[in-house]
């Protein structure tokens, strides 16, 4: 089934960035993304106004949408958040955990192996963002799950602009060890290893370096 043009967008503007292909601050204007996906002004509207709820891209009144630009204490605020938040998501995965959930999380660390492999880079940030996402329905608290969806997608966005190198910023074997210490119901190791991961992502992160500006939106979409 083909996806709805609305999501056709939002999925190639995020993989662009997490390609960085689209830097902070690129203007995004409505009719080129128009003419790039051929659709009408309508569709392109609902995928910024989604990007705009997930805080992916700034709404300037007068001026348009924008590539969000996000400041090195945006980037601490977005982690606190999250290791506050995943602390009780991972307790509550090692205790609720059930056979298909942990043969769910064996797939998706062998698709983020596949990734890896490709050196797809935002097959590779997607996968990432997704096992946080999978321990969250694990977890079973909907409420967490639906803030820890938009904590995410900050990060996904902050890494995507920031990160150093062609790479996720986890080390390869990172989910697999806290996946394993859920399989042992070891609640202690999982949440020592999941709090040394975030804090490994945060600290790739580097906003001191000056990025090259986004050439034609064309070209930056050229991966759709």
């Amino acid at each position: 089934m083909d996806k709805p043009l609305e999501t056709l967008i939002v999925d190639s503007i995020l993989d662009a960035i997490a390609d960085q292909r689209l830097r902070a601050g690129t203007k995004l204007g409505e009719q080129a993304l128009s003419d790039i996906f051929a659709c009408n002004r309508a569709h392109v509207r609902r995928a910024l106004s989604m990007l705009t709820g997930w805080q992916v891209v700034d709404h300037l009144p007068n001026r348009g949408a924008y590539v969000a630009t996000p400041t090195p204490q945006d980037a601490r605020d977005v982690f606190q958040a999250r290791r506050a938040i995943e602390t009780t998501i991972c307790r509550n995965a090692v205790r609720l955990a059930d056979a298909q959930d942990l043969a769910d999380l064996q797939a998706h660390l062998a698709a983020e192996d596949a990734a890896r492999g490709q050196d797809n880079r935002p097959a590779a940030i997607r996968l990432s963002r997704g096992f946080h996402i999978l321990l969250a329905r694990i977890g079973r608290n909907p409420v967490l799950t639906r803030y820890l969806d938009e904590l995410t997608m900050r990060s996904s966005l902050i890494i995507g602009l920031y990160a150093q190198g062609h790479a996720t910023l986890c080390a390869e074997d990172e989910h697999a060890n806290i996946v394993a210490a859920i399989a042992a119901r070891d609640e202690g190791r999982a949440l020592s290893l999941l709090d040394t991961h975030l804090r490994h992502i945060e600290a790739g992160i580097r906003f001191d370096d000056a990025l090259p500006v986004t050439g034609a939106l064309s070209a930056a979409l050229r991966g759709r």
